[in-house]
């Protein structure tokens, strides 16, 4: 006849049970690529030791970054049609397994710091009110880390529960909402942004065509006067307020494509509203379809 186990051993075996399931979180890294075969292998690399899973959703890559991603054994690869920063980021997030997500571009990488504080995190017993954790970004620009002009610490939520968050805003630049409370993490994501400056140019007009394309689509109205205030007031913000000065020349740089970059969507958006065309030429006509 088999024998009971008795009450205390019983009690214990459920404790151990409670505690196994509340230490070791599992985190899932989610990343958009689109022809990043020039970043998407160290970007890879540097979330190896944190990483359970790494979600890797591609814009239908013509370069190596299909061959690069799949060579990791943790990544698992998905492709589909860009749909928008935003929606492309939250269908990553959808094909996470995990409770917890690290949202992270194919430009970013994982500090040794934020490494080990995110380690001991997934050790630590889970705080069920808490749903999301910002982390600082550290971007890397004209040979050196930016840490003014608006540029650090740049705190954002990209650590989270699944569920509890989601990519919001203003394509292309998005943010992560969450739902309930959320803290800090200690340490660095080290984001290299541009190559160089014509890089930046490059960037700049590309991003500046789909803010104004957004904005049209949503109906929202040009303004004149937004167009010759804003600028001024975003390098002034930039440079003076923002102590972009103590960035030495690339804090001018930055704070001058900022006000370009600026004046730029509101400019854009003049010819739309004016409809002297019905889309930027660098935005693809799919752009933004479901």
């Amino acid at each position: 006849m088999a024998k009971s186990i008795p009450a205390k051993k019983k009690i214990q075996t459920q404790k151990k049970e409670i505690l196994q399931k509340s230490i070791g979180k599992k985190l899932s890294v989610a990343i958009i690529t689109y022809n990043e075969e020039k970043n998407i292998k160290e970007c890879i690399e540097s979330c190896l030791e944190i990483a359970d899973e790494i979600v890797v959703l591609d814009s239908i890559s013509t370069d190596k970054t299909e061959r690069i991603s799949k060579s990791f054994s943790s990544v698992r690869f998905y492709k589909q049609r860009f749909k928008g920063h935003i929606e492309q980021k939250n269908d990553a997030i959808a094909l996470c397994k995990y409770d917890w997500i690290f949202s992270l571009d194919a430009d970013e990488r994982v500090s040794t710091e934020l490494k080990n504080s995110i380690l001991t995190f997934k050790q630590k017993q889970d705080d069920e009110t808490l749903n999301g954790l910002q982390v600082s970004r550290l971007t890397y620009h004209m040979g050196k880390f930016i840490r003014y002009s608006g540029w650090y610490p740049q705190y954002r939520y990209r650590i989270f529960k699944k569920g509890k968050a989601i990519w919001v805003g203003e394509n292309p630049h998005d943010y992560i909402s969450i739902q309930g409370k959320g803290g800090k993490i200690y340490g660095d994501i080290i984001h290299y942004s541009f190559r160089d400056l014509s890089h930046q140019v490059n960037t700049i007009n590309q991003f500046s065509s789909i803010v104004a394309f957004t904005r049209q689509k949503k109906g929202k109205k040009f303004s004149i006067l937004r167009t010759i205030y804003k600028p001024f007031s975003k390098f002034i913000e930039t440079y003076f307020f923002k102590f972009g000065f103590l960035d030495g020349f690339p804090g001018w740089v930055i704070a001058v494509s900022s006000a370009y970059s600026t004046f730029l969507k509101d400019a854009k958006q003049y010819e739309l509203q004016k409809e002297i065309l019905e889309r930027p030429s660098n935005v693809k006509e799919d752009y933004g379809r479901r």
